[in-house]
């Protein structure tokens, strides 16, 4: 296998560490993650004063010549599948894809095929220049099986790492449209006594918690107050549906990104998504809120009523802001226009 040399010298007060003193010296263009780079060191691929060096805690010194010898991308064991992709945006970089309600994102134990993944493969073709070390494409984050709605995703080295760095620092702009159960108030005595909701100025519900994989049911996330990993969602309310209410469409954003976190976190506030099987959700309307025509519409969506709907980062290479909106998918605006006869 053919592969390409990188080397340059360690610049002044290196981090001790070789893996930490070569994640800061590494020349940018070479693309390489701390994470990628540890894996060269652990393979052999690194010298240090041209001496093999697999200890990825090993010490080093400024002047200490690094060569780094890093192979070609080889071939993903994913097969790619011809299917249809609804593209918003595509460079030599990255890919920003709509994603309809019942796709997943990266091949699993139940779903080996017809995966988002399976999907950029072939579309993407001898364009992906490898990530990781792999011709595959970089998921940077993800969107749940029926959630629809905006991904972007690496196709580059170079993108995969700038863009995992700005979803670290939760630069990255993320909205969703979620209809839900009830209508989120902060002069609701109720909320005000739910641990981990607050509200901000603008009556904007703030969701503060830890989240973590549910210790009897691995499909579900639990929300902890000690342990798992922290998780926070701002909400607001954009419609009220019902006489009295008893539907709001809420824009949710995210300060982190766990999964299923706005599906568990609104339902840990008593608001669960409409449509939702993990978390609950279905509930009895009030007959008087509703026409029966419209309850029934609301009874028949059988997926989470949740939508991507926007995505705006600074491009990793370019350094250029964007910013994509995606529209409510068809069966999320057929129900959202059955509820306007009886919006507040």
């Amino acid at each position: 296998m053919s592969h390409r040399r990188i080397t340059f010298i360690l610049a002044d007060m290196p981090p001790p560490r070789l893996d930490k003193a070569l994640a800061r010296d590494v020349p940018e263009e070479a693309s390489l993650s701390r994470t990628r780079l540890g894996k060269l060191i652990e393979r052999g691929a690194v010298m240090v004063n041209e001496e093999i060096t697999r200890d990825p805690r090993a010490v080093v010194a400024a002047g200490a010549k690094i060569d780094i010898d890093v192979e070609d991308a080889e071939q993903s064991h994913i097969l790619p599948e011809d299917i249809a992709l609804e593209v918003v945006y595509e460079d030599a970089d990255l890919i920003v894809i709509d994603k309809p309600a019942g796709m997943v994102v990266h091949p699993a134990p139940g779903s080996p095929s017809g995966t988002l993944v399976n999907a950029l493969l072939a579309h993407c073709g001898d364009d992906l220049s490898g990530v990781g070390g792999m011709k595959r494409p970089g998921i940077v984050h993800r969107i749940d099986k029926e959630t629809s709605g905006l991904l972007v995703v690496a196709k580059s080295d170079a993108a995969h790492h700038g863009l995992a760095k700005q979803f670290e620092a939760h630069t990255v702009e993320r909205y969703y449209q979620a209809l839900v159960y009830g209508v989120p108030d902060a002069n609701d005595p109720r909320l005000r006594g739910v641990r981990g909701t607050s509200f901000e100025p603008g009556n904007i519900l703030k969701l503060t918690t830890q989240l973590a994989r549910h210790k009897t049911d691995r499909q579900r996330q639990a929300v902890l107050f000690q342990g798992g990993r922290h998780a926070v969602t701002r909400a607001r309310t954009i419609a009220r549906y019902g006489t009295p209410p008893v539907l709001a469409l809420m824009e949710c954003w995210l300060e982190t990104g766990r999964t299923h976190q706005i599906r568990v976190h609104m339902a840990h506030a008593g608001h669960g998504l409409v449509g939702d099987p993990t978390y609950g959700g279905t509930r009895k309307l009030a007959k008087v809120a509703l026409p029966e025509a419209v309850a029934d519409a609301v009874k028949a969506f059988l997926r989470q009523a949740l939508h991507a709907a926007v995505l705006g980062f600074v491009h990793p290479v370019t350094a250029e802001a964007m910013r994509f909106e995606s529209p409510l998918p068809s069966d999320m605006a057929d129900l959202l226009a059955a509820l306007s006869s009886v919006q507040g």
